[in-house]
């Protein structure tokens, strides 16, 4: 457990970078009028975020970049301080924050505002980034396919890695987004998850992997420095997309990506009930099953508050947590 200190450390800095340059950013963001735009649909309380500035998911990637690229470049001085393998967290990071922004801005101030990109559109193209990002984990990086609980090494998928591990991008990539809605969750449920993974890659002797999962939270919880309620700024698409995207790979990284439903059951959930209530809407032929999707809309208009839902849901995602990471060890 040597390696605690220095993954301690690492999340001590990335914390402090974000929450220095995150007063800047906001001002920036406030500047030029990057805010969120409310959909009519949502619950009524929502309407008082009108114009909060959103994007925000540039403050935690930043940190991270600066920080993993420079330890790289440790390695040119002969210190061993990160591996490449993070190069392909990072990038998919950066791919999926690019869509994501790209996204935000068309909702902003592009030709579909309030709406951002056609839902074909954004699917397709995360389809084909996590096409790419699949094959460079399993071609160029070759890691273990898949461990599972109570099996003795690893399990062996072939051909089918590629379209699971594409699979598993793309919904964990969704799942973030649908949790993005409340004051902090999505970011304070992300950090939960990397410290996690982070914790489990460590104990495999993943060490480069450790270090940039708790880089990760250290940003994560420089951003909710902002972002806990009322809330200053949103992580936007830019965030979410990227935070998904970077949490599958890392969990496929590990191996033990079939834990992803326990350990981020609540990005799990979210997702979930998004699927039940389209399915049950059709089925029904307009009947809905939840008061609205995802599930946090749910429980919003059932008269809790948005306090109330995050720490609750946090809770549970933080047992997931601790339940994932002691599977991982059987």
């Amino acid at each position: 457990m040597s390696e605690t200190p220095f993954v301690l450390s690492l999340a001590s800095l990335a914390f402090m970078m974000t929450v220095i340059w995150g007063g800047p950013l906001l001002r920036i963001l406030r500047h030029f009028k990057i805010g969120k735009i409310i959909r009519v649909e949502e619950p009524g309380r929502h309407f008082t975020k009108m114009g909060t500035p959103t994007m925000g998911g540039v403050m935690i990637i930043l940190p991270v970049a600066m920080l993993t690229i420079l330890l790289n470049a440790a390695s040119l001085i002969g210190m061993k301080v990160l591996g490449r393998s993070v190069l392909v967290p990072l990038a998919a990071m950066f791919v999926y924050a690019a869509l994501g922004a790209l996204d935000d801005w068309e909702g902003i101030r592009g030709r579909r505002k309030g709406s951002g990109l056609r839902i074909r559109t954004k699917f397709l193209a995360q389809i084909v980034l996590a096409l790419g990002v699949a094959f460079a984990l399993k071609y160029i990086l070759d890691v273990p396919d898949l461990f599972l609980p109570g099996h003795q090494g690893e399990i062996e998928l072939g051909v089918w890695y590629v379209p699971i591990a594409a699979f598993v991008i793309v919904s964990m990539t969704n799942a973030i987004n649908f949790t993005d809605g409340l004051d902090g969750l999505a970011g304070l449920i992300s950090a939960t998850i990397f410290a996690a993974y982070g914790g489990i890659a460590i104990m495999q002797g993943q060490v480069f992997i450790a270090r940039f999962c708790f880089t990760m939270v250290g940003a994560l919880f420089g951003f909710l420095w902002f972002n806990v309620h009322p809330a200053q700024l949103f992580m936007g698409d830019t965030g979410s997309l990227s935070l998904g995207a970077s949490i599958a790979v890392i969990a496929l990284m590990t191996g033990q990506w079939a834990l992803l439903p326990i350990i981020a059951v609540i990005p799990f959930s979210e997702a979930l009930s998004d699927v039940i209530q389209i399915l049950y809407f059709k089925a029904t032929k307009g009947r809905r099953f939840f008061k609205m999707a995802p599930i946090h809309l749910h429980f919003e208009l059932l008269g809790w508050s948005e306090m109330q839902i995050v720490q609750r849901f946090w809770l549970i995602g933080l047992l997931g947590a601790m339940l994932g990471v002691g599977l991982a060890l059987v």
